[in-house]
């Protein structure tokens, strides 16, 4: 058996797959994933889960195919995080959602993807339309993944 690749080997990974690549106010798009990575960090995850957010976009994003991340010297929880929080065409928000919940470790990865994306820092910089929908979008997904807080 191969291998597994280093936390630095799947950060430089993904920083190569997304090259070119930009966030919708224009940011690199590996500013992104570096903040997703930070954020599980943070919140105490563990390899698999950084190296997950790394990667969290790379298949859905079509910068990695669904082949190389079978065949990659990766953790079977690193793999089975990516594909949980891997947004299918078509695929109904509460689908997308009990898939994440019932994925372990994947729910810590895409709560720090939607606190980066829902940062009123990068949102501020969008147009009004794409600012609120994207709002709700994130709101409805923290719902759904129950990671609203309950006030009272």
């Amino acid at each position: 058996m191969t291998e597994p690749l280093t936390l630095a080997e799947i950060e430089a990974l993904a920083r190569t797959a997304h090259e070119g690549q930009t966030d919708k106010a224009g940011r690199p798009y590996a500013e992104h994933l570096q903040a997703v990575a930070e954020g599980v960090r943070t919140q105490g995850g563990d390899a698999d889960q950084i190296a997950a957010a790394w990667l969290h976009d790379a298949v859905e994003d079509d910068a990695l195919s669904e082949q190389w991340l079978t065949e990659a010297a990766l953790s079977r929880r690193t793999k089975d995080i990516v594909r949980a929080v891997t947004k299918r065409a078509g695929e109904p928000p509460e689908t997308y959602a009990a898939r994440i919940l019932a994925t372990p470790g994947a729910l810590l990865v895409k709560e720090a993807d939607l606190a980066h994306n829902a940062d009123p820092t990068r949102l501020a910089v969008l147009d009004e339309p794409t600012r609120k929908r994207l709002t709700e979008k994130y709101t409805r997904m923290r719902t759904l993944l129950g990671l609203v807080r309950k006030e009272g």
